[in-house]
């Protein structure tokens, strides 16, 4: 599963980077919880990509306006009911799977509105998480920045888990790229890689 081009650096977001690598010319996308629009803009400008973002935030859709990125101001919870079957060759969701509460319903709605999905997030396997549960104490890192008290995320998972997750579901997992900062892993990568991203079809 795991691809062997390097990968260049997105503004220091190497899961863009990565994601970006796996869009042909011409092809279109949605980006779910799309930010400031950097990777839109980034495969408008490097791949000739249509496609439209979805975002909740005021400054960030303002932001994706800057940037000239086509947005959608909603709610990724209320789902994709405004889009039709088959709409989009990829949807994405980068960074964005562990801080949603209706997980299952959110994948397969990618599959239901994109012919392929792709999807980012920080793996909780990861070997320092592990080492500060052990200690009593909630992961705190980079990828994983917030406080037990104060975190958006509620549905955190490792490499493992999200495989489980797709086995279950009739989810075929086409490509995985696991990483530690700008370093691909290959060996171990559930214990060793701190961001994972995968592409994926119905099976």
């Amino acid at each position: 599963m795991n691809a062997s081009l390097p990968v260049p650096a997105i503004a220091g977001r190497e899961d863009l980077a990565a994601i970006a690598a796996w869009v042909p010319p011409g092809a279109s996308v949605l980006d779910l919880g799309c930010g400031e629009g950097l990777l839109l803009k980034y495969l408008q400008q490097s791949r000739d990509v249509r496609g439209y973002g979805i975002e909740i935030s005021d400054a960030n859709v303002l932001a994706c306006v800057k940037n000239s990125v086509n947005v959608i101001q909603s709610d990724l919870e209320a789902g994709l009911a405004g889009f039709d079957a088959g709409s989009f060759d990829f949807v994405i969701l980068s960074q964005t799977l562990q801080a949603m509460h209706h997980t299952e319903e959110i994948i397969m709605e990618i599959l239901r509105v994109g012919r392929q999905g792709i999807v980012s997030f920080p793996n909780f396997g990861y070997w320092p998480q592990r080492l500060q549960i052990m200690r009593g104490r909630m992961p705190l890192s980079d990828v994983l920045p917030y406080l037990w008290y104060n975190t958006p995320n509620v549905h955190l998972c490792t490499l493992t888990d999200f495989e489980d997750f797709c086995a279950a579901h009739g989810v075929r997992i086409l490509e995985r790229i696991v990483m530690q900062e700008d370093r691909r892993i290959r060996f171990a990568p559930n214990l060793r890689g701190s961001v994972a991203v995968y592409r994926f079809e119905k099976s």
